[in-house]
């Protein structure tokens, strides 16, 4: 499987990194890399995340990093990383069906 990163989820890691650099750089980047790394077990187990309780559709899934949600779409051999949104935050459904 390949991953893919939309411009969308790309900007949402880079604002939420922004707002931890505003307390500690360290902790932003620390935050940075956990991302990208808890999004690799994808490449091996793309089920591995649950199916996105809005959206109740098989291929679009979520892992859960703390307080964040990082929602992906299961495309054939490639899997898309389409937002990362802070679990409090109200998924707005056509952000990540567009």
């Amino acid at each position: 499987m390949k991953l893919i990163w939309s411009p969308l989820a790309i900007d949402r890691v880079a604002e939420i990194s922004q707002y931890i650099a505003q307390d500690s750089l360290n902790a932003a980047q620390k935050w940075v890399d956990s991302i990208f790394q808890a999004v690799e077990r994808l490449e091996q187990f793309p089920k591995s995340g649950r199916i996105v309780p809005e959206i109740r559709q098989d291929d679009f899934r979520e892992i859960i990093h703390g307080n964040y949600r990082i929602i992906y779409k299961i495309e054939g051999e490639r899997i898309s990383i389409l937002t990362v949104r802070h679990g409090k935050q109200i998924l707005p459904i056509d952000e990540i069906k567009a």
